[in-house]
């Protein structure tokens, strides 16, 4: 579920011109950001758990709530991230996000190892991450071609994840929990690489794809623990 359109005819190699200190300030700055933009996320989570706020958006409601809001905060970043705006803007976005999560969150601490399943799915992406960042430093193959195929298959994937919501699978929610995974991770090195090679200079951009990357890997590993790791 996300805004992935940016990719599409990003970079034509890797020679784009940028000097290794302006795309080392890239990265470092986008790591900063993105360290931060969990915090509103855990937050929202944490109000979504609490109050109970997200428990009935359920089925067609939920989806309408969650696509028209992820969309409107990620045309209002692509609108403002050249300016101070930029970085609220991003960090309210991810309120949101930590917000929807909030609903199967709860569901998942209604195990009586809810904790852990959450635990397991955070330091599984975290080790995805860290996989990705390191390998993006030294993987010398263009990656720009990976960019179209990935939008395909996020595309598809979001496409799969609506229908699903009326049809309600179990089966179609772990095949898709596993592809969104897959896709995602793949992301994480193609925008993490881009970074790198000098293809991404926004840090706000930057931030907002490896974000949803994140997101949806994070997800995606609590989803099939909530469904096959439950000891309740």
């Amino acid at each position: 579920m996300n805004d992935r359109v940016q990719v599409l005819g990003s970079g034509a190699g890797l020679d784009y011109g940028v000097s290794v200190q302006q795309r080392n300030k890239v990265l470092r700055n986008t790591y900063w950001l993105l360290a931060l933009s969990l915090l509103p996320t855990v937050l929202g989570a944490w109000v979504g758990v609490s109050t109970g706020i997200t428990a009935s958006l359920g089925g067609g409601l939920g989806l309408m709530i969650f696509l028209g809001g992820a969309f409107a905060f990620m045309f209002a970043i692509e609108k403002t991230k050249n300016s101070a705006t930029g970085v609220p803007v991003l960090l309210a976005f991810t309120f949101f996000m930590g917000l929807m999560l909030s609903r199967l969150i709860a569901m998942v601490l209604g195990f009586k190892n809810g904790s852990e399943l959450i635990m397991m799915a955070f330091g599984g992406t975290a080790g995805v991450f860290f996989f990705m960042a390191s390998l993006s430093t030294v993987i010398k193959r263009d990656l720009s071609g990976m960019g179209k195929w990935l939008t395909v298959g996020a595309i598809v994937l979001m496409v799969a994840g609506i229908i699903n919501v009326f049809v309600g699978s179990t089966a179609g929610m772990l095949a898709m929990s596993v592809l969104a995974i897959l896709i995602f991770s793949a992301f994480m090195l193609f925008d993490l690489k881009r970074i790198v090679d000098g293809g991404e200079t926004n840090y706000i951009s930057a931030t907002l794809s490896l974000y949803l990357s994140i997101y949806n890997v994070f997800q995606s590993l609590l989803m099939l623990l909530g469904i096959g790791g439950s000891s309740d």
